[in-house]
């Protein structure tokens, strides 16, 4: 596991003596911290101090203290002098500790910018966090992607993918059979984000690496699935105990809930059972999100760009809940202050989002290309939701609701200041969502969502 070290105070003082430049910035310039040997009365402190150029600032228990340098020396030349003094039991450097950061050795991490980049969801720090709560990578956490299939198996023509691992029994509600297995590579992508095995040499990483994946094939190989085969699906995994049911798929923007019915109830069933449910906002760049993201019961995300801009196919409304990277090229945004600065839509479109499925048939697996959509934003969100789960962040069982609130209440404020419908409460941060006090819970009598959509 490479982590990123926290420098330590009690670093030996030869390694200190011979810092290098950049070593030097990993102490506060200008101070150094002083051990007096027992028994230094105050004057021959004051005394030693004077002699070195320097000036207490803070005292501690135990004889130590906080001197500023006040003479121009650098920190080397001051500790050499503070130690030369034979009143003082020991000099060191003001040493700076950092938050530390698990850094995957996955070989296609450093292209996945949205998890670590500028607008990314902030995952070294949310793998640091989850380890720390006894839950790495989402470990116990159950998340359901109603999807294309997963390549989850090898069985007959059909090949596991290499980076994923954990999994529970799942349906096939295209065929009609328990091998939900993938002919498309959609669904396998959304798991690799969810999911896919991280820190173990092969690949790319994933947000919720210890949690385990139930594959429901509700679309065909051609990425289509029915009313009544979703439906079927959602209630499948509610009734299993699922933690979190991710759903990269849309209906058209035109679709209205009483057209749906029995999406919409299966949906309800879902949040009853106490099942987080995200959702893809929609790729038609159209200002109304499409279901099942607009239900009421269900987080509904848009998609952000490299640059933290709206992707210029992500659906809008005040139905998105949240945004997170879905890749692509900049929406031509520009009526506020954040759009103006970041958007730029005539510029080169840019990267997509990489993990791992297959690429020319169901047997060989890569890092394909052209993956970008809202339907690659939403396991973001579907990761984070089971880390909020498997920490038991919230306790031991969330409401769906108590997890929806923490992930937007945590979430970058990007766009208009607070909520807007472009990025709903802003951009997925996992790292916040599992760093600060869980939020308030509304006042009596008030909803926690925004939004008023069956």
């Amino acid at each position: 596991m490479n982590r990123i070290p926290l420098l330590l105070a009690a670093l030996a003082a030869a390694a200190l003596l011979s810092a290098s430049p950049a070593e030097a910035e990993t102490y506060v310039p200008g101070e150094v911290i002083v051990k007096y040997r027992d028994g230094t009365s105050g004057i021959a402190q004051q005394a030693v101090e004077q002699t070195t150029g320097t000036d207490i600032l803070l005292e501690a228990p135990g004889g130590t203290a906080q001197l500023e340098i006040e003479d121009g020396d650098s920190v080397r030349q001051t500790v050499d002098e503070l130690q030369s003094d034979p009143s003082v039991a020991y000099a060191r450097p003001n040493y700076v500790a950092r938050a530390s950061a698990f850094v995957p050795d996955d070989p296609a991490f450093p292209r996945q910018w949205n998890l670590s980049g500028p607008f990314g969801v902030n995952m070294p720090e949310a793998w640091e966090l989850a380890a720390a709560r006894g839950a790495p990578g989402g470990t116990g956490a159950v998340v359901a992607v109603l999807d294309t299939g997963v390549a989850y198996q090898n069985y007959g023509r059909y090949r596991r993918a290499p980076d994923l691992r954990r999994f529970v029994r799942g349906y096939d509600f295209v065929d009609f059979d328990r091998h939900p297995n993938d002919q498309n590579g959609h669904g396998t992508h959304v798991s690799g984000t969810i999911a896919q095995t991280t820190n173990n040499g092969l690949g790319a990483a994933g947000i919720a690496y210890g949690a385990k994946i139930m594959p429901v094939r509700v679309l065909d190989a051609d990425g289509a699935g029915d009313t009544f085969s979703i439906s079927r699906g959602i209630r499948f995994a509610a009734r299993r105990n699922v933690d979190v049911i991710n759903l990269s798929l849309e209906f058209d923007a035109s679709v209205r809930a009483s057209q749906i019915p029995d999406i919409v109830a299966a949906l309800r069933y879902a949040r009853e059972k106490g099942v987080v449910v995200v959702a893809a906002a929609g790729n038609q760049g159209d200002t109304l999100v499409a279901y099942p993201a607009r239900a009421r019961s269900v987080i509904g995300v848009a998609a952000t760009t490299i640059r933290g801009c709206q992707a210029d196919y992500s659906n809008s409304g005040v139905s998105t809940d949240l945004a997170a990277p879905g890749g692509g090229v900049d929406a031509m945004n520009s009526d506020d202050a954040y759009d103006e600065a970041v958007c730029r839509p005539k510029e080169r479109g840019g990267p997509f989002i990489f993990q791992e499925t297959f690429t020319t048939s169901v047997r060989r697996f890569g890092l394909p290309r052209g993956y970008e959509g809202t339907s690659m934003a939403s396991p973001h969100v579907a990761g984070a939701a089971a880390l909020v789960v498997a920490t038991q962040r919230l306790g031991a069982n969330p409401e769906p609701g108590e997890v929806e609130r923490l992930l937007e209440s945590t979430a970058r404020d990007i766009g208009e200041p607070g909520f807007d419908n472009r990025y709903g409460h802003g951009l997925l941060d996992v790292a916040a969502a599992l760093r600060y006090p869980a939020p308030p819970p509304p006042p009596p009598g008030e909803s926690p969502l925004r939004r008023r959509s069956p």
